[in-house]
């Protein structure tokens, strides 16, 4: 089989049922389709429950919401396909979207990921997603939110695939692991693609693999609210503490710190300070828990080519600001 397509699923009766009739609906039918409900109390379970029967279709009911990347993970064990495939319940896939990202996948074994260019679903002219990137200063950041998807038109190797629709190489997660479920929500899509770049593996952005995404609507965080900004607060510690050597903690602390200092200050700006801090509270908690991946020297490469992206981030998260503000799209 060649894919497994993988839907996380919380209260989503509103939208649930057309995402999973694009996923039937592909030009691609050589795949699986796993539902991983956690715990909804809605009529969503009801819709993922009426597919049973359908030939390659599995459904697992979990009791409680145990997390985006629990419950992903408990459908990558599962998988019987070469690629697992994640997509959010709130997201609808253009017909030859799973197609797109396999011929992608298909052309390099080295390709780890590949992320879809995901369109606001309320303004499709305009980009929600078109892969991640991080700045030095700690920041995790959606390329192209907001901006026109005609630019966006080439494939290009990014720092991140976003985990709301994306393709991962099902060997290669055997290898580096899976997602980090400390994490629960936020920041475990980016947590993977850094442990893969930190291996020498390659994410990459495919234009073609198109969606739309309502985005935000299982947290309704369409931009922040308490719950996202707690899991903010502490996955933004745990991301770099994770991912880089100590030699490039020290070498970036300066800048991550004058990072976090501009995080505190934009959170008690929106009122969403005290989660915040809540945020960096759990963190500290946590960080003994951290399953660190051990340095290796033969991979100096990766971990310079990271930095590398790291600074490069910073200029394009500079640019991509002064574009919102001057209401450029």
């Amino acid at each position: 089989m060649k894919a497994s397509v993988i839907i996380p699923n919380l209260n989503g009766a509103g939208w649930l049922r057309d995402s999973i009739e694009s996923i039937w609906a592909q030009t691609e039918q050589d795949f699986e389709l796993i539902i991983i409900d956690n715990g909804s109390t809605d009529e969503s379970l009801e819709i993922a429950r009426s597919y049973r029967g359908r030939p390659n279709y599995t459904l697992i009911e979990n009791d409680t919401n145990t997390g985006f990347s629990h419950a992903v993970n408990q459908g990558i064990a599962i998988a019987k396909g070469e690629y697992a495939v994640l997509f959010n319940n709130d997201a609808f896939a253009e017909p030859d979207w799973l197609a797109e990202l396999i011929k992608t996948a298909d052309s390099d074994p080295k390709i780890f990921a590949v992320s879809s260019l995901m369109l606001r679903y309320y303004e499709p002219e305009l980009a929600d997603d078109a892969g991640d990137y991080v700045t030095i200063l700690g920041f995790a950041c959606k390329r192209g939110d907001g901006l026109k998807a005609s630019r966006y038109t080439k494939p290009c190797r990014i720092f991140s695939a976003c985990g709301g629709a994306a393709l991962y190489r099902k060997s290669i997660l055997d290898k580096i692991g899976v997602f980090d479920e400390l994490f629960f929500a936020y920041y475990e899509d980016v947590d993977l693609s850094w442990r893969a770049n930190n291996f020498g593996y390659k994410n990459v952005y495919c234009p073609t693999a198109r969606c739309r995404h309502i985005c935000g609507a299982t947290t309704g965080a369409v931009r922040y609210n308490p719950f996202k900004s707690i899991q903010s607060g502490r996955n933004s510690i745990l991301l770099p503490y994770k991912n880089q050597p100590i030699g490039m903690l020290v070498v970036n602390f300066i800048p991550m710190a004058f990072g976090y200092l501009l995080k505190v200050v934009m959170f008690r700006h929106r009122g969403f300070g005290s989660d915040y801090a809540k945020g960096y509270a759990e963190a500290k908690i946590a960080l003994p828990k951290i399953d660190k991946p051990k340095f290796y020297w033969r991979n100096l490469p990766n971990y310079l080519w990271v930095e590398c992206s790291l600074i490069a981030g910073l200029f394009r998260y500079i640019v991509y600001r002064v574009q919102r503000a001057l209401q450029i799209t």
